[in-house]
């Protein structure tokens, strides 16, 4: 019997399949690959080993290698990158930023304004496209979708660092990572105010809110969505809003923008979570317009995931890698720091 835990909702965790599968009482002995890559739908052979070699598949709750023979009424649980489908992407010849590449993974720093994946709304110019067309067989994975490469993905309107896996086994590895909740994210964020804390961690599960499916609410009470963790360190305070570093320890939706809005205090320019309007100081005069200058220079939120840290599928060592804040990022910073300077 197979059973699936699987949850739309979910940022890098719904990159992941868990399937629980218990043998029947009548299983004859077979070889433990043999079997999942018969019943686990469209996972190769290939998959399976390198699933069992990072000890991602178990067998009653304990490892095991890939030549054990399965036995009646074994529970068998496996955590994999999800099985492809056939669809077509359209490689395209459109630039990358690349920080860092080997056999196994690629770091891309990803401009703000591009999609990660192809989407209703959004079927070209994705990183996606790109990465087909710069990169040969990369790995596909995803809820049945056709996702090369992918273990994680950013909002279109956020910049920063995002790994790509360029092989079967890479993907497996980085995504029990994410699954775990061991590769280092941080983000810098500017914010609208100044968090009474310098520094804190927020805790509250995340859902889509009922009344628009874009948005993501903080449910405190965890009677909705998904764990969620933020831990966040205020790096400048300029009056009016706040550089602000975020470490993330789980990885849903929206996750950052969710819980700063939670805590009082949107990211600066987010339309989605109100930070496109003015929300400190003055409505009128000199003020206004330098906000909406401000906004002019940066017409999305303001969030970089800066630094990304992850252990090598093949080296198993730990690696470390950042970006440096963009232009419209690192613009609008100094013309706050300059404006409280002479207020």
């Amino acid at each position: 019997m197979l059973e699936t835990d699987q949850d739309p909702n979910e940022e890098e965790e719904d990159l992941y399949e868990h399937y629980r599968i218990v043998t029947d009482k009548g299983q004859g002995p077979m070889r433990l690959d043999k079997y999942l890559s018969l019943h686990v739908p469209n996972a190769t052979r290939t998959k399976i080993q390198s699933g069992i070699e990072i000890e991602a598949i178990k067998v009653n709750d304990k490892a095991t290698k890939a030549s054990y023979k399965v036995k009646p009424l074994d529970i068998i649980t496996l955590s994999l990158p999800q099985p492809p489908r056939d669809t077509e992407i359209i490689p395209e010849n459109i630039p990358l930023t690349i920080i860092y590449e080997d056999d196994e993974i690629t770091i891309v720093n990803k401009p703000a304004g591009m999609v990660v994946h192809p989407a209703f709304g959004n079927w070209s110019g994705t990183l996606v496209n790109a990465l087909v067309y710069h990169f040969q067989h990369l790995p596909t994975s995803r809820n049945g979708e056709i996702r090369p490469g992918l273990v994680h993905r950013i909002d279109k309107d956020t910049s920063g660092l995002l790994v790509i896996a360029r092989s079967e086994y890479g993907m497996t590895h980085l995504s029990k990572q994410f699954f775990d909740h061991s590769i280092e994210r941080t983000y810098y964020a500017i914010v609208w105010g100044e968090p009474k804390e310098d520094k804190g961690t927020i805790e509250g599960h995340i859902g889509r809110s009922a009344k628009d499916r874009r948005v993501m609410d903080v449910f405190p009470d965890g009677s909705q969505g998904k764990h969620a963790v933020t831990h966040y360190e205020v790096l400048k305070r300029m009056r009016y809003v706040s550089l602000v570093k975020c470490n993330l320890e789980t990885g849903r939706t929206h996750q950052i923008r969710a819980h700063m809005k939670y805590l009082g205090h949107p990211l600066f320019s987010d339309s989605t979570y109100g930070g496109d309007r003015i929300l400190r100081g003055t409505i009128n005069g000199n003020y206004k317009a330098f906000v909406e200058n401000c906004f002019k220079l940066m017409p999305r939120q303001a969030l970089h995931a800066k630094s990304l840290g992850v252990v090598h599928p093949a080296t198993k060592e730990w690696m470390q890698f950042e970006a440096e804040l963009p232009k419209d990022f690192t613009g609008v910073l100094a013309k706050w720091e300059n404006y409280v300077q002479y207020q």
